[in-house]
This record gives structure tokens, sequence and C-alpha cells, in this order.
């Protein structure tokens, strides 16, 4: 990942979780674990090269924990870590914020 080069903290945060993807996968895995296939399926736009590199970053900040089960097939889950928690507030404002966007363009 590249360094914050103002030292703010919102660009601290865009470092972690800027990009066309990332906090849209967080606001999937509010609502719990996800195997890879269901986010796929949740974000039909992205990639499965983009989809593996995000999930990795957002591993590698702390933010996603990522469980496997043994069996066969092997089964990958992914989850909010402790520390992704926190994140929750973030994408409640950011879902509000969406909804007041979307009022206002119909009105």
């Amino acid at each position: 990942m590249k360094t914050s080069v103002s030292g703010c903290s919102v660009e601290e945060t865009m470092r972690v979780l800027g990009g066309r993807w990332r906090l849209l996968l967080v606001s999937f895995l509010v609502d719990g674990p996800r195997r890879f296939n269901e986010l796929r399926r949740d974000v039909p736009g992205i990639s499965q090269r983009s989809l593996t590199l995000d999930l990795r970053a957002l591993e590698a900040a702390g933010l996603v924990r990522r469980t496997v089960h043994a069996g066969t097939p092997v089964r990958v889950e992914y989850a909010l870590s402790e520390d992704g928690e926190r994140l929750r507030p973030v994408v409640r404002a950011m879902m509000d914020f969406g909804l007041w966007l979307k009022a206002r363009a119909e009105a």
C-alpha cells in the first residue's frame, strides 16, 4: 500500500479503504461472514482478480479475517475482524448519506 503524504487521518483512511470496491465489500461483511463467491454475486461488476486483491489488502490491514474450513471442497469465509467491526458506524453513515442522495435526486 502507498504511504500517507499529508499525514491527515482522512488520507490514512482512504489509503486503506480507497478504491472502487473495498468499502463496498466491508459493507456486505457488516451483515456477517461471506464466502468468496457470495461476495462476487453481491458485487457483480468486480473481477475475480480485483476481489482477491482487495480482500487480501483488507486482510493485511487487519480489517478482514479469512477462515479456511476443511472439507471437500475447501470452504473459505471472510468476516470483519475485531478491528474491522469499528467500520460499522462508517458504513452506516455512508448508507444514510447514500439514501439522502437518492431522495434528493428524486425530488
